[in-house]
């Protein structure tokens, strides 16, 4: 999973073996930590809202998890604060 941070913004990018994992019901985590700190953000494709909690952001994915695993969709964004975009990234490493 690649994150990419700009203002009022999330872009996330998943491979074909993360989207398996989210379509089988299985959260994805990305963390980062540091001595004091740290983030994390969770695909979570039962959840139905984007949450954050000081360094932790949680993102539901369950109503656009279909369109999501739809072949003729890239990705979906959810809008709000911040907005949260997840796009398929499949490269030849695992075709």
């Amino acid at each position: 999973m690649k994150v990419r941070f700009t203002p009022g913004r999330v872009r996330v990018r998943i491979d074909d073996l993360e989207l398996a994992a989210l379509q089988r019901g299985e959260p994805l985590h990305a963390h980062v930590g540091w001595p004091g700190g740290g983030w994390t953000l969770t695909l979570d494709p039962r959840g139905h809202d984007v949450a954050g909690d000081g360094g932790t952001l949680a993102v539901g994915l369950a109503p656009q998890l279909a369109q999501l695993s739809d072949p003729a969709q890239e990705g979906v964004t959810i809008s709000g604060e911040p907005r949260v975009t997840v796009e398929k990234d499949f490269g030849p490493q695992h075709a």
